[in-house]
């Protein structure tokens, strides 16, 4: 059965489902599918009709080289439903992921929506900056360093008078750009505010002033970023899940003979938890000394790959802040799972 993913379509399939379970005298009906940005919708659509439901994450379900060359829906629910089949006749474990509760979903939007528009303020002055190398315009040294005021009153000059040297395509170009630099920090300055108002909240307010008054380097934005995207805290048991859940740990490729062979970091979980953690960290190293001690010991041993030092510092960071966090979630009372959750993995 085939159903398209609307309401008439999971409405259809729930329908379907009824039926079949009450043609069988009651039986089990378990219903799985992968994680993805549509969030948890369907997940709830189909616990709330009684049915058992899963969410699996895509990156721990193993797959072959050729079945990624030929990836259709077909062959993924036939994986997901061998995978179930597994589960309830063996006992396998299955790559659930989280499934957050409610509130802490409608949090994340807020802070996401933060985060994004971030990534997209960086994108377009990065888009200014290519703009003027491609027409051979340098910034004045005597500008300094950063978009200061200086630097906006001269790309606007750029951006208005032709003697300036600039064409009339590349002009509005630049006009379109520094437009589109002022209503995000506008956004920006919006979203901090809504972020700062949602972390004096009764759920945030003692883990995130914990966080701030423990932590150089961790201001309210950082430690919202890590409660919201971490979620219940107590459904980690060691400092191994929580690097394994952020992707701060290396990859394994062994074979044969060949062993303890260790790769890049497997980049599973939140990228945006990855990124708040690393301008953590290096705010960290530049102003915590016994955060530079250990840094410059482990670059010492490799000084070719300084991100490897850069990550073992995150996921220190990482591992202190969960501590320190979930004391104070449970001095606090702060964080009450509204769901039962499955196991730490996933995204």
């Amino acid at each position: 059965m085939q159903v398209s993913n609307e309401r008439h379509g999971r409405d259809r399939m729930l329908t379907q489902f009824r039926g079949r379970a009450k043609a069988a005298d009651g039986a089990r009906v378990i219903f799985a599918y992968e994680a993805s940005s549509e969030g948890y919708g369907l997940y709830d659509d189909v616990t709330d009709a009684g049915f058992e439901c899963h969410v699996l994450a895509p990156s721990l379900m193993a797959r072959s080289q050729k079945h990624r060359r030929s990836k259709t829906d077909r062959r993924d629910s036939d994986a997901m439903l061998d995978l179930l089949r597994a589960h309830v006749l063996a006992g396998n474990e299955l790559p659930d992921v989280w499934i957050p509760d409610h509130r802490t979903r409608d949090d994340r939007e807020v802070v996401r929506a933060r985060i994004d528009a971030g990534c997209k303020l960086t994108s377009v002055k990065t888009q200014v900056k290519s703009l003027l190398k491609r027409n051979g315009f340098r910034r004045p040294k005597k500008l300094g360093k950063g978009w200061t005021r200086d630097y906006r009153a001269w790309l606007g000059g750029l951006s208005l008078f032709e003697e300036r040297g600039l064409g009339l395509g590349a002009r509005l170009a630049l006009a379109s750009y520094l437009r589109q630099i002022g209503s995000l920090e506008t956004e920006i300055a919006h979203l901090d505010a809504a972020v700062c108002e949602l972390a004096q909240t009764d759920r945030y307010r003692e883990p995130v002033g914990a966080l701030v008054a423990r932590f150089k380097g961790v201001a309210g934005y950082t430690a919202m970023v890590f409660l919201t995207e971490m979620g219940d805290l107590s459904r980690f048991s060691n400092r191994r899940e929580i690097g394994a859940y952020l992707g701060l740990v290396p990859s394994s490729d062994e074979s044969g003979e060949t062993t303890d062979r260790k790769g890049h970091i497997t980049h599973q979980g939140s990228w945006r938890m990855r990124k708040a953690l690393c301008q953590a960290a290096w705010s960290r190293i530049r102003t915590d000394e016994r955060e530079r001690i250990v840094y410059d010991r482990i670059v010492d041993k490799n000084p070719k790959h300084k991100k490897i030092a850069t990550v073992a510092i995150m996921r220190r960071l990482a591992v202190q802040m969960w501590h320190v966090a979930l004391e104070a979630q449970e001095r606090a009372g702060c964080f009450c799972e509204a769901e039962p959750a499955p196991a730490a993995v996933g995204t």
